[in-house]
């Protein structure tokens, strides 16, 4: 309808290339414009202008020689000044973006190591924008040694070697850097060797302080266990000797000897009684008759006095 009326629509951040009998007239901004078809004026096809990405992925090699994908991404746009040199001075965009960065990082990463490569992405990003900046300041730079006098008749230069096709790059970034399947789970096992000798090293500290805390455990308990056996035995003597003095005032004619065989001969068959009752107990051979007794006591006594001689 709009071509019966010699009209054309142009949407909005889109450009227009409009054509007169097949020779570039103008480009149409967005709105309403007339087209007289019958004067030879046709639209030969539309240029969007918003920003675009183009993710590149190149296969290269590191000086460590190690095969490596580099994914890089290129924002780009279409530059509205130049939207006739953007439709008709490149075939395919996309295709000559991809052979810069293709250049630029097989160019560049070669020079690195793979541990190199992940620290320097944003060296890498720079040198991709240098190559895309590169042609178009070579061609003003001979233009000006040329002819000297040519340069305050020169546009200001973008310096962009896109922008020679009338293209605008923004932005470069490196998005991603993959390594072998191979080396990425060498890598991977070597820090968790790293990771590991370390949490080796913690536990043995960790374990270094629980041996030294548990034998100072052990050592304090002792001390404490021999100050009770100690007292517990001082108790018994006190005992023994209280009952000895007793036992000989309330008894004439005693020796201390006697009350002594006494209490010995009694703590005796408790004894005797406590092995018996236990239900846990051993087999215990333990001669026993008339003069047992009496070898019992003789036996303790010596013990006790060889004890006193001791101290």
């Amino acid at each position: 309808m709009g071509n019966l009326l010699c009209c054309v629509k142009v949407e909005q951040s889109t450009v227009s290339i409009r054509e007169r009998f097949g020779k570039f007239d103008q480009v149409l901004e967005p709105g309403c414009h007339c087209l007289p078809w019958f004067l030879g004026k046709q639209i030969a096809g539309n240029l969007s202008l918003r920003l675009q990405q183009l993710d590149v992925r190149c296969e290269t090699k590191t000086k460590d020689n190690v095969f490596v994908n580099v994914v890089a991404s290129i924002q780009y746009r279409a530059l509205a000044e130049k939207a006739n040199d953007a439709f008709y001075k490149l075939t395919n965009t996309k295709t000559q973006i991809q052979a810069y960065v293709f250049d630029v990082i097989r160019a560049f990463v070669p020079k690195l190591n793979l541990d190199d490569v992940f620290e320097q992405k944003n060296d890498i990003a720079k040198a991709v924008e240098e190559e895309l900046e590169k042609v178009e300041k070579n061609v003003h730079e001979n233009l000006f040694n040329s002819n000297h006098f040519l340069t305050n008749l020169l546009p200001p230069c973008d310096l962009q070697a896109m922008s020679a096709y009338g293209f605008e790059i923004v932005q470069t970034l490196i998005v991603d850097i993959e390594p072998d399947e191979r080396v990425k789970k060498a890598m991977n096992e070597i820090n968790a060797a790293a990771r590991m000798r370390v949490a080796t090293n913690e536990k043995a500290e960790a374990e270094k302080i629980i041996q030294i805390k548990r034998a100072e455990g052990e050592a304090e308990s002792k001390y404490l266990s021999g100050l009770g056996i100690a007292r517990q035995r001082q108790a018994i003597v006190d005992g023994l000797r209280d009952s000895v003095l007793g036992f000989s005032e309330n008894v004439p004619g005693t020796s201390a000897k006697d009350v002594l065989d006494m209490v010995l001969i009694t703590q005796y068959f408790d004894t005797m009684k406590e092995i018996g009752a236990s239900s846990k107990s051993s087999a215990v051979f333990i001669p026993h008759g008339p003069g047992a007794v009496q070898d019992v006591a003789t036996q303790i006594r010596s013990g006790f006095l060889q004890a006193s001689a001791s101290h």
